[in-house]
């Protein structure tokens, strides 16, 4: 099932006020016919009880009108023709307007999946809306990626309901299944990143996606154990992430090498000072050394290979070329002219 962005109202509240106004209005005939109880007769001659006043509202509300209890008095047909009337018109504007809200409702959900459906290609699919997943997701907006070419694979509802709120279109079911994948028009899409919560759950979506595509699409992926990293590769995945291995890297720095830990988090940290970035290598920047650039050029990337500066390749910037490079992203920085 497709799930697309939270709306600020759903239907459901939007059913649950038009059923109260419905039930106030009863209950507000109810209290004016039982205060004008002995202005009224039953055709058992016995008087109103409560029990009556909610049948008379109700078949009166709802037009049926058996005729059996009926207002005797002038003040009691009076009080029927300032009240309860235009409280019958508003109680079937009320059941009408309901049965439209489902029917519209209906029509719009299937509007919005035939024309995402149009327009759904070059897309990110995330598999894995935990922290690893959202964490991918904010790197990919910031790096430019609009939130409509984010989709997002869940099977948990807590997760689901939070990528839709976040404004993401959200497939429920597990990546797993190439119907699940399909929904998500997995031969279209420009990655796939798997960011599931154990590593055999994501050498199955590896092994699930490169028989969907011919492997066209690249995958990307997070394991949790080093060991593990072959297997993904054999899979089908072209890069694997490993978690365990980076976090532990992470800590012997913080111990040997403590700025360095500040230096790392600073560039993997969005608005905070440094930040990695590529971009392509410009007409008047081929055939210069990446060091004589003002732009800090840390690597190169050649025909789809990392090149580093100690390289003898990676002396000269050649056409084509794609520079790694560190950038200002202090929200200061940003705004300057």
């Amino acid at each position: 099932m497709i799930h697309f962005p939270a709306q600020r109202r759903g239907p459901l509240s939007a059913l649950s006020l038009r059923l109260a106004a419905a039930i106030g209005l009863v209950l507000a005939v109810v209290a004016v016919v039982y205060l004008e109880r002995e202005q009224y007769r039953d055709n058992n001659g016995d008087g109103l009880t409560l029990l009556d006043c909610f049948y008379y509202a109700v078949v009166s509300l709802s037009t049926t009108g058996y005729g059996d209890i009926v207002p005797m008095t002038q003040q009691a047909r009076l009080v029927n023709i300032v009240f309860v009337t235009p409280a019958r018109v508003l109680f079937l504007i009320i059941l009408v307007g309901t049965t439209l809200e489902v029917l519209t409702e209906q029509y719009r959900t299937g509007r919005r999946l035939h024309r995402w459906e149009r327009r759904v290609k070059d897309h990110v699919i995330i598999c894995g809306y935990g922290t690893k997943g959202r964490s991918a997701i904010s790197a990919l907006m910031e790096n430019g990626l609009d939130k409509s070419r984010i989709v997002v694979v869940e099977r948990a509802g807590p997760a689901l309901r939070q990528a839709t709120s976040n404004g993401l279109v959200a497939i429920e079911g597990s990546a797993t299944r190439s119907s699940v994948l399909n929904q998500a028009h997995v031969r279209t899409a420009k990655a796939v990143i798997i960011a599931t919560d154990s590593d055999d759950a994501s050498v199955l979506v590896a092994l699930t996606v490169r028989q969907l595509t011919a492997g066209q699409v690249r995958i990307i992926a997070a394991a949790r154990e080093a060991e593990n990293a072959p297997l993904l590769k054999q899979s089908g995945a072209h890069h694997v992430i490993v978690s365990s291995a980076t976090a532990g890297r992470l800590l012997g720095l913080s111990t040997s090498a403590p700025p360095l830990i500040d230096v790392v988090e600073d560039l993997l940290t969005p608005g905070q000072g440094m930040a990695l970035a590529m971009r392509s290598a410009e007409r008047h920047e081929v055939g210069k050394s990446p060091r004589e650039l003002d732009t800090l050029v840390i690597a190169l990337v050649r025909r789809g290979k990392v090149v580093t500066l100690a390289d003898r390749a990676g002396a000269v910037i050649e056409t084509g070329d794609m520079l790694v490079h560190v950038r200002d992203d202090r929200p200061a920085a940003n705004t300057l002219p």
